[in-house]
């Protein structure tokens, strides 16, 4: 329904009209919490109910409504605790974003976009939620776009309190109050129960105590189901009176788990528990509404026909000028992250211009010389960001900023960027994201690091995200065309690279096979070698071994062809189809042998139903500390083993 909106700015509180208006308002989004999880057998009607008033008066003032909802200049509401999605769905359908009737026909149901935790594809909702903790990561980011594109708005992050427990959290908190984000304003609701029981229990914290250490503003609601007590400290936020402007601000409102229905209230049963149809007349009854309701929207639900969900508004993204590729002379040996380093700088510097908003965003970990961020940083400081070793914020943070118009790049070691994040990196790719995850020290090619830091899992993590694309250049020269083809290209994708130095591959010619005039191709191998007795697929650091491989097998009389697979994901099938017609496949890589490239070409041969000679080669159990052609003389990954492996498959 439409309705005026509320000032903020009435230091007197609300009207008795306001408060007249919000009541009824309140009575019919309460209706709806407990229809929609009692049709749906299943839901959260408990929390939903707690946090009612907070929800529904934010939304009565915040600049955003159904004819605002994608305008840039928006107020932006992240809801962390996505299971009070019957609340959310309630105002927005209250507040003609969404229509009662598909809500409570639809919620929960297969193929409906009302699911059980909040999703993009419901009008009025930012971000998809995942597990708890993950919301004020991406709260941060939208805050931070605003500061960056010199926007107006606020970012408002609706949260419980069970959930600052954990410990992502605690690292959006920090993050945060350094880069002064006083335009984010945090809602805590305090309810003091969760699924176990008393959050005191379960795991204590010292919700305000915490929150002003880390250096936010702090205000307490000491009855956050009372509009009034929610309206003034919602003024205060908004206008920073008495408070810090640069400070971001946290509001901690007691409220009561089930407020409004008597024997709902302070129970944690009902966190995650729907009522029963009699124990839901009996609510509806208490709430103030027609108890016949249920019945009426029973029928409707039973004969209602599922629609499809509309699929999230698509992000911008930024028109970004890739510039000309730099090409590394046959004779030089460096190593990949180098050559991303300076792509990166040469992006900075043609697209992030003077008194204008950047477009290219640099985010690092403590890293920034490893992952050769200097140069970035040094054209462009304002576009780089130091989120320090907070790898979990820094990867949500990254999502929400990509879907503000930045080519957002994360870059830390494989390890962290993909094995400690991916659950972040799974939400993101819910959310549609663009994030360009470069990871500059993957396999054995760490070294003396040791097992801990190499990472050997990545390509079986990221093949399980269904929107993210996998490359690994074979050298700086195709290191730098990919960096600058990602950069100009929304999608989630990720760059592994090496830590080691490498020699430029050439052609037959002995000129850089990636010199100027190639292309990369998502999906497309690179013949680098041909062969007639056999074919070598491999990528990245581990290919100069395969290489060197080829001419051992070559002075006996072995003619090997090598692939080089760059493109992962996609993977380029007719090349495989091709080589497995050929003749034997042999995959070499530094990554776990089970669940990497040769895991890949195997389905491929399987599907096509071609039957070559194979043998997938890579890393069997984990590495040591040593240099990483010890590492790989150990696995037989070094010219000599790859070799024999080869002779004894042809045997």
């Amino acid at each position: 329904m439409a309705c005026r909106p509320i000032s903020v700015t009435d230091k007197t509180g609300l009207s008795q009209e306001d408060l007249v208006e919000l009541d009824g308002m309140w009575r019919r989004c309460a209706s709806r919490i407990i229809l929609s999880t009692t049709l749906a057998g299943s839901g959260h009607p408990g929390g939903s109910l707690s946090s009612l008033h907070a929800f529904l008066l934010l939304f009565r003032i915040i600049r955003n409504d159904p004819s605002y909802s994608l305008d840039p200049e928006r107020d932006r509401v992240v809801i962390s605790i996505g299971h009070v999605s019957p609340l959310v769905y309630s105002v927005l359908a209250e507040l003609g974003f969404v229509s009662e009737e598909a809500f409570l026909t639809e919620f929960r149901r297969a193929g409906s976009a009302f699911s059980g935790h909040v999703e993009q594809s419901v009008p009025g909702v930012e971000w998809n939620t995942g597990n708890l903790g993950q919301g004020l990561s991406a709260g941060v980011g939208f805050a931070l776009s605003q500061t960056l594109n010199k926007r107006q708005g606020k970012t408002i992050v609706f949260m419980g309190d069970g959930e600052q427990q954990k410990g992502q959290i605690a690292e959006a908190r920090r993050f945060a109050a350094k880069f002064n984000l006083g335009n984010l304003i945090g809602i805590v609701d305090r309810n003091h129960l969760q699924i176990g029981g008393s959050t005191e229990d379960v795991m204590p914290v010292r919700v305000r105590d915490e929150y002003a250490a880390a250096g936010w503003n702090v205000l307490y609601v000491g009855d956050g189901n009372d509009f009034q007590q929610l309206y003034a400290a919602y003024r205060r936020a908004w206008f920073h009176e008495h408070l810090i402007p640069t400070r971001p601000t946290v509001i901690v409102a007691r409220t009561v788990m089930g407020k409004g229905v008597s024997f709902m209230e302070n129970r944690e049963k009902y966190h995650g528990s729907p009522l029963s149809p009699d124990e839901a007349r009996r609510a509806l009854e208490e709430i103030g509404t027609d108890p016949g309701l249920l019945d009426y929207w029973k029928k409707r639900r039973e004969g209602h026909q599922e629609i499809l969900p509309a699929r999230p508004p698509a992000a911008p993204y930024p028109l970004i000028e890739p510039g000309t590729p730099r090409t590394y002379a046959a004779d030089m040996k460096i190593d990949c992250r180098s050559a991303y380093g300076n792509a990166l700088e040469d992006l900075a510097r043609l697209n992030n211009l003077p008194d204008q908003p950047p477009k290219v965003l640099g985010i690092s970990c403590d890293l920034e010389g490893s992952v050769k961020m200097q140069g970035f940083r040094k054209v462009s400081p304002h576009a780089f960001i130091e989120s320090g070793i907070e790898e979990h914020h820094a990867a949500a943070m990254a999502g929400a900023l990509s879907r503000e118009g930045f080519a957002t790049f994360f870059s830390t070691f494989g390890v962290f960027a993909v094995a400690e994040t991916y659950n972040q990196h799974r939400l993101n790719d819910l959310n549609d994201t663009n994030v360009k995850i470069v990871s500059t020290h993957v396999g054995l090619d760490v070294g003396e690091d040791g097992p801990t830091h190499q990472s050997i899992d990545y390509i079986g993590l990221l093949e399980n995200l269904f929107g993210f694309s996998i490359f690994m250049p074979a050298d700086p020269n195709q290191t730098d065309h990919i960096v600058r083809y990602v950069a100009a290209r929304p999608g989630n994708m990720f760059i592994g690279m090496g830590r080691s130095r490498l020699a430029t591959i050439t052609d037959d010619a002995g000129a850089p096979f990636f010199g100027p005039d190639y292309i990369f191709r998502p999906g497309k191998a690179d013949w680098l070698r041909r062969g007639d007795d056999l074919t070598f697929m491999s990528y990245g650091s581990i290919l100069s071994n395969v290489l060197a491989a080829r001419e051992i097998l070559a002075a006996q009389g072995i003619r090997a062809g090598v692939l080089n697979m760059a493109s992962i994901k996609p993977i380029d099938v007719d090349a495989i189809c091709e080589a497995a017609r050929l003749g034997p496949i042999v995959t070499v890589e530094d990554h776990a042998a089970v669940t990497g490239l040769g895991s890949i070409v195997a389905r491929v041969i399987a599907s096509a139903r071609l039957a070559p000679k194979f043998r997938a080669l890579g890393v069997t159990a984990y590495g040591s500390s040593g240099k990483p052609s010890d590492l790989y003389r150990l696995q037989g990954l070094h010219p000599e083993g790859i070799a024999a492996s080869v002779r004894d498959l042809l045997a």
